[in-house]
């Protein structure tokens, strides 16, 4: 995993709407985005023991939320973001791959399934109960290890 450049949230956020398949009609809405930016940062901590991005990730109503990723695509309400057409981030191969790997799993649901899954998910669970909402680190690289292993 390459540190040199520090990859943000938003860098992975970007990337994930430039691999949108449009032909195929996929398409992403800020829901989706935050939840498929939940499963790529706890799969990156479970393979690698470090964070794909170091936004903090907050247990809101409707599950995990970035903060500043959310505060960007707001504007979209429900809607769908527009795909990105071409990825001009600098996210490492290793990372890419995680993030392909999540999209493929979990892309195929509907955002409102995948707040469903996270609802149900230790690190949501938890966050939720107290009163800072912000979802540790170790939990999800806890509870992700563990679902690799499953």
């Amino acid at each position: 995993m390459n540190k040199q450049n520090k990859i943000t949230a938003l860098d992975v956020a970007k990337f994930i709407l430039s691999i949108i398949d449009v032909e195929q009609g996929e398409v992403i809405s800020n829901l989706k985005l935050q939840k498929l930016l939940y499963y790529s940062q706890g799969f990156t901590l479970a393979l690698y023991d470090k964070p794909l991005f170091d936004d903090k990730i907050e247990a809101w109503q409707y599950g995990p939320v970035v903060p500043n990723v959310y505060d960007k695509y707001q504007k979209y309400g429900y809607n769908n973001i527009p795909p990105i057409l071409k990825d001009e981030t600098n996210i490492d191969s290793e990372s890419k791959k995680v993030i392909h790997a999540v999209y493929k799993e979990y892309g195929q649901f509907s955002a409102f399934k995948l707040v469903e899954f996270t609802h149900n998910e230790l690190p949501w669970k938890e966050a939720s109960e107290r009163e800072d909402k912000t979802i540790s680190l170790d939990t999800m690289k806890k509870y992700f290890k563990n679902q690799i292993n499953e």
